[in-house]
């Protein structure tokens, strides 16, 4: 395993984070120990959740993936090998089986409580604000919604001070965004410089080559702020996998149970960047799974690399890709490729 630091700590984690959002809906409890089992011994130390997940989020599943990663802490005893994280769920109709209001200091106070509860545990290491309150260009959509200007922005000096509050009672340690823009980056930054309030070590939004949309401004940001990328769907939900290709459903895969969630990955341009980046794979003996993480894994601007998986062969595959190191012939044709056919998933 590699590692590296989250930014402006001393938090050493592992460069391959593993993502458990399929807990509690694809994936039972004891898939869940068993992946959380295999990582911890592969290195990985660095585990990702939020209150929403399981995805799809439902009031019958909500807090789903955290009670399964408690019930490991308390059967194995290894909280403290593991960098954890957790996210409070933004506002919106999706969330309203949470709760209303978004991201006021009482909804954190609130949210955080019943996370350690579930995660049985007495803190969280890296706590994140799973997307704004205000509208902006994440989950499929491209560009920034002009009605969105119109909204009211978030009291970043109110939350900044809550998210103080539970740093000085120990219930966290370090903070994070996520689905943020550069704009809204800065505002966080910017408040915790004026006011000397917790800063933003990491950012985590969707990554992957057929979605390289933070490099249009949010890289800018993450290397000269040193915000790092925790970079999410970097198979773009399997779409990298290339399991799905000529309308190809698997039984039992992400797509074929919810295809909303690999609609935004599928379209033209998308198949044809995909079928290239297969091609280049198999010139160079690897899988285009493999490319695909091996890929994001040596950015500059990327403290970690989430990685998901529903079977215990992906997880080793998907872990397996920090040995991989991608020679400057095949960035080369990485880039040619994505020359050719920019950010074709939004």
């Amino acid at each position: 395993m590699k590692y590296t630091t989250l930014p402006n700590t001393d938090t050493k984690v592992s460069k391959i984070c593993l993502g458990t959002m399929t807990w509690g809906n694809q994936n039972t409890e004891a898939e869940g120990h068993e992946q959380m089992d295999y990582a911890l011994e592969n290195g990985v130390n660095f585990f990702d959740a939020a209150e929403l997940y399981p995805v799809p989020a439902t009031p019958e599943t909500y807090g789903g993936t955290e009670r399964i990663i408690g019930t490991w802490f308390k059967k194995t005893g290894n909280r403290e090998k593991v960098v954890l994280a957790s996210k409070i769920a933004g506002g919106g109709d999706y969330t309203a089986h949470i709760r209303n209001g978004g991201l006021s200091k009482a909804n954190i106070f609130d949210a955080i409580d019943k996370s350690l509860q579930r995660l049985q545990t007495d803190y969280i290491d890296l706590y994140q604000l799973h997307w704004p309150n205000r509208g902006v260009n994440c989950f499929g959509v491209r560009d920034f919604p002009l009605k969105a200007a119109n909204d009211e922005v978030e009291n970043y000096l109110e939350i900044l001070e809550g998210l103080q509050e539970l740093i000085k009672q120990g219930k966290i340690k370090h903070i994070g965004l996520s689905n943020e823009s550069p704009w809204g980056t800065m505002k966080y930054l910017q408040a915790s410089e004026q006011y000397n309030l917790p800063r933003p070590a990491t950012i985590q939004n969707s990554y992957s080559m057929i979605h390289r949309g933070f490099e249009v401004g949010m890289s800018e940001v993450s290397m000269r702020e040193n915000v790092g990328l925790l970079a999410y769907s970097p198979l773009a939900q399997g779409v990298l996998s290339g399991k799905y290709l000529n309308g190809n459903l698997p039984e039992g895969a992400r797509g074929t149970l919810y295809p909303r969630f690999i609609a935004r990955y599928q379209n033209e341009g998308s198949e044809r960047a995909v079928i290239k980046y297969q091609e280049i794979a198999k010139k160079h003996n690897l899988t285009i799974s493999e490319l695909s993480l091996a890929f994001i894994n040596q950015l500059p601007f990327v403290t970690a690399n989430i990685i998901g998986a529903t079977k215990m062969s992906q997880l080793k595959e998907n872990i397996n890709s920090i040995h991989i190191d991608l020679s400057e012939e095949i960035l080369k044709e990485i880039e040619e490729v994505h020359k050719e056919i920019p950010n074709p998933a939004p």
